[in-house]
């Protein structure tokens, strides 16, 4: 990661001289979230003034976009087109759970297990008026508690107000249905141009140490100042991160990082009432009983072949029976852990919800040793070994965003993309990536690049060692009413669509932990023991 130190001032000084012949592009997309200059990535920060003085200066040919320019720049177009905005003049023109009808088609008194049970949903706003667009953000969800089971439902938007709720009834018993309505369309629109305004809702405080000196200062992937900045870039990937230059430090002093949200919003008052706790996840089917499924005599549903990587994920992906998780598409059986692992170097890469893979590897296999690396803070990396069967398994945190109130050391962190790229491979090495949480509050470029070059660098990888075993775990849901501008789980939906998008054509497996988690019914960030062992015991089917 290059280091670099940038003084505006005398840049501007200095670009104004050259004006007249300086290249430059600005591209800009329909969510306005991008300009990027044909200069130095440091440079996109200058102000808007800056910006406008040199708008005026005569153009030259503009400089073709970089492949992975070109890719978030079709992406952003396909999610601009996805969520079109919804302006609303009051509460009451809004989609409202209430007022808003269920209704099942084809009604039985009893179902038989493996059918498909159907309810076409109307929505109608607060009046009660049928709303003439879709884009409600909706859940779906079957279960039976007593039975401990449960799974997801598959929604389609007619995008015009209507939809269809399709149940696939994986078990018999009583099951109640769920229909939740997360956030009405005007608020997904609001949510949706919020996000790609701003970059300062959450911020940086790096500290800085040089003998016995200690500074702290502002940082951030984007930092709306004329002050000199350190800028931390990866000149390959073109990511980068910046910190307000202390005076009298090197910019190569920065050694500790934590984040606090700031009082900033891009929502107007009466967009925040959309999501006030008492108008997020409201249930449309209230009033509904639960459905009786019987096992009707059917013939025995034929024996699936064993889970492996490269298996094509259904919509819902499985089911959870007895806290037990069964794929659609596959069988799962029960894994001995030691024996499936001796002789594997197992990565994990990213968020804290990867990190609880670890903790829960290391709680479950006693022979596992962790091994002092001499870090601090919660965010270190851990490696634990198993010396006589010979388990290697180690986790690091990615790189920025890093969102967190505890501060943690920044002296060895690196992007995932170097990790990978330094990681040799081998039929007897998995890595296993999740990244998300940490990028739901900025832009959604910023998730799309980091997304794109980790899809580079394990295509670089499997080129050198096709046998390395790559799995990618998507995001788990999170608590509902927990600060939607930054946090809601539409932000790490959008993600969730993305990271399918990107990685389908290379030969990796995908643990869908987002339907997992919602089948579970967890409703957080980390969820229970029992859901991370069963998101770890597809790993292992897919291992041995």
């Amino acid at each position: 990661m290059k280091i670099s130190m940038i003084n505006y001032k005398s840049l501007w000084a200095l670009l104004f001289i050259l004006a007249s012949w300086i290249t430059f592009t600005v591209f800009q997309n329909s969510t306005k979230i991008w300009s990027a200059l044909n200069l130095p990535i440091s440079l996109h920060h200058w102000n808007n003034s800056i910006k406008s003085l040199f708008l005026k200066a005569p153009l030259i040919p503009l400089k073709p976009l970089t492949e992975t320019e070109l890719r978030i720049k079709e992406i952003i177009e396909k999610l601009d087109q996805q969520i079109p905005p919804r302006p609303f003049t009051h509460m009451n023109t809004t989609t409202s759970a209430t007022h808003s009808t269920a209704t099942i088609l084809n009604p039985r008194d009893t179902y038989c297990r493996g059918d498909q049970l159907d309810i076409l949903l109307e929505m109608r706003d607060h009046l009660g008026h049928r709303k003439q667009y879709g884009g409600d953000f909706l859940r779906a969800r079957m279960s039976s508690p007593a039975l401990m089971a449960g799974a997801s439902g598959k929604v389609t938007d007619f995008n015009n107000g209507t939809y269809l709720v399709s149940f696939t009834l994986f078990w018999e018993g009583q099951v109640s249905l769920s229909l939740l309505l997360i956030h009405p369309s005007e608020g997904v629109s609001a949510l949706w141009n919020a996000r790609n305004q701003g970059y300062d809702r959450v911020i940086f405080i790096g500290q800085f140490i040089n003998g016995t000196s200690q500074v702290h200062s502002e940082c951030g992937l984007i930092l709306n100042t004329n002050a000199e900045l350190c800028q931390y870039l990866d000149n390959r990937d073109q990511e980068a991160f910046y910190c307000v230059r202390p005076q009298h430090m090197p910019c190569a002093a920065l050694t500790h990082m934590h984040s606090e949200n700031k009082k900033v919003s891009y929502l107007s008052k009466q967009e925040k009432s959309l999501f006030e706790r008492s108008n997020v996840g409201i249930e449309i089917m209230e009033k509904f009983n639960t459905i009786s499924v019987s096992k009707c005599n059917k013939e025995t549903v034929a024996k699936k072949e064993k889970c492996k990587v490269g298996m094509t994920s259904t919509i819902p992906s499985g089911h959870v029976w007895r806290n037990t998780w069964n794929p659609v598409s596959c069988s799962l059986a029960t894994v001995k852990m030691k024996e499936c692992l001796r002789g594997k170097l197992i990565y994990l890469m990213g968020d804290s919800t990867i990190r609880q893979w670890m903790e829960y590897f290391k709680a479950s296999i006693n022979t596992l040793k962790s091994v002092d690396l001499h870090e601090s803070g919660k965010l270190q990396h851990q490696l634990a070994v198993d010396l006589d069967r010979n388990i290697n398994i180690q986790w690091q945190k990615h790189c920025y965003p890093l969102v967190g109130s505890m501060t943690y050391s920044v002296k060895e962190m690196e992007y995932l993309t170097r990790a990978i790229d330094r990681t040799g491979g081998e039929k007897n090495t998995v890595i296993v990536i999740s990244l998300g949480q940490h990028f739901r509050p900025f832009p959604i470029d910023v998730f799309i690049r980091r997304a794109l070059n980790v899809h580079k660098a394990i295509k670089r990888l499997l080129l050198r060692s096709p046998d390395t075993m790559v799995i990618i775990k998507t995001e788990n849901i999170r608590e509902m009413y927990n600060d939607a501008e930054r946090f809601s789980d539409f932000h790490g939906y959008i993600q969730y669509l993305i990271i399918k998008d990107i990685f389908q054509d290379l030969n990796v497996s995908i643990i869908d932990a987002w339907d997992i988690t919602i089948a579970y019914g967890t409703n957080d960030v980390h969820p229970p023991q029992h859901v991370v062992g069963n998101q770890i015991n597809i790993l292992l089917n897919y291992i041995c």
